[in-house]
């Protein structure tokens, strides 16, 4: 049991960390702040309502939040209970009508508004969209193998813009439009990616499953450049599941985002870690 002394030096402690803070709440204020929220994290409930307090602390503090999320596992259970089965080509997932439409199912329904809901519990108020409302994302076919797999090609901000404007989080499922008029399935780092540039955004935030880039010998490299990701995959680095999230911060810094930063979601506070102290969290990169 804690003493009063205890509490008294737990007190001053946030008391310093608060105050060693101002600089980055300064540096933050006004600033758009685009989240790729995935992995063992959407799983907790813990984790989750973590997550989104630290969402809702972000907007209370000036910074204008979007929310991009995944869902893997929970299409997979999905596909799994009816029954849909699913072929491969190079290990991705060949997406037919059958399989998008449990995607949407999923990513639009239960995900994004448990996100939402969560958000909303911690005084926040979030929006749930996908890529389809209001033309905000359309698609190119990312490869015809894949079927309804896709690009996004264009990307139509004015929603996020009146949401924030309206002090209102936007929670989008990353789910897409194609030419035709057809449901496209995105992968949820490609689509942050894009929706980061279309913002000219000052930070990507990839949380993922692991601590950052990682150089030969295990360890997490604290900061990279575009140049040095294209020489540490070409001789293997970088490797694995890494090379497309390193594709996607080098697409997003050459198309305006300041900075990406990769870093570990299962890890308590870790957005806020990242903008609000000067040790940071995971890899930044920048472009150079």
């Amino acid at each position: 049991m804690k003493t009063r002394d205890d509490m008294n030096r737990d007190w001053i402690a946030t008391a310093r960390t608060l105050s060693q803070a101002l600089p980055y709440l300064q540096r933050y204020d006004d600033a758009i702040v685009v989240i790729k929220f995935g992995g063992h994290a959407m799983g907790s409930d813990e984790a989750m309502e973590t997550f989104a307090r630290d969402v809702v602390l972000m907007q209370q503090v000036g910074v204008n939040p979007v929310v991009v999320h995944g869902g893997g596992p929970m299409i997979n259970e999905m596909l799994g209970k009816l029954g849909v089965k699913s072929e491969f080509v190079n290990g991705k997932r060949v997406t037919d009508q059958a399989t998008v439409e449990v995607v949407e199912m999923v990513l639009s329904g239960a995900v994004n508004k448990r996100i939402v809901q969560a958000i909303n519990a911690q005084g926040g108020r979030a929006v749930g969209l996908s890529g389809k409302d209001a033309n905000l994302i359309t698609c190119d076919p990312a490869d015809p193998a894949l079927g309804l797999v896709g690009d996004p090609t264009e990307i139509d901000t004015t929603v996020l813009r009146t949401l924030f404007d309206a002090d209102t989080i936007p929670v989008i499922a990353p789910l897409g439009v194609g030419r035709n008029g057809e449901t496209m399935n995105i992968n949820g780092d490609t689509a942050a990616g894009a929706i980061a540039a279309a913002l000219t955004a000052d930070r990507l935030l990839l949380l993922t499953d692991v601590a950052g880039v990682k150089n030969s010998l295990g360890d997490v490299m604290t900061d990279l450049t575009t140049s040095q990701i294209v020489e540490f995959t070409a001789e293997g680095t970088i490797a694995g599941g890494m090379i497309p999230k390193t594709e996607t911060c080098v697409a997003a810094l050459e198309g305006g985002v300041r900075a990406v930063v990769i870093l570990d979601g299962r890890a308590p506070n870790a957005c806020l870690l990242e903008l609000f102290t000067e040790h940071g969290a995971g890899t930044l990169i920048r472009k150079g």
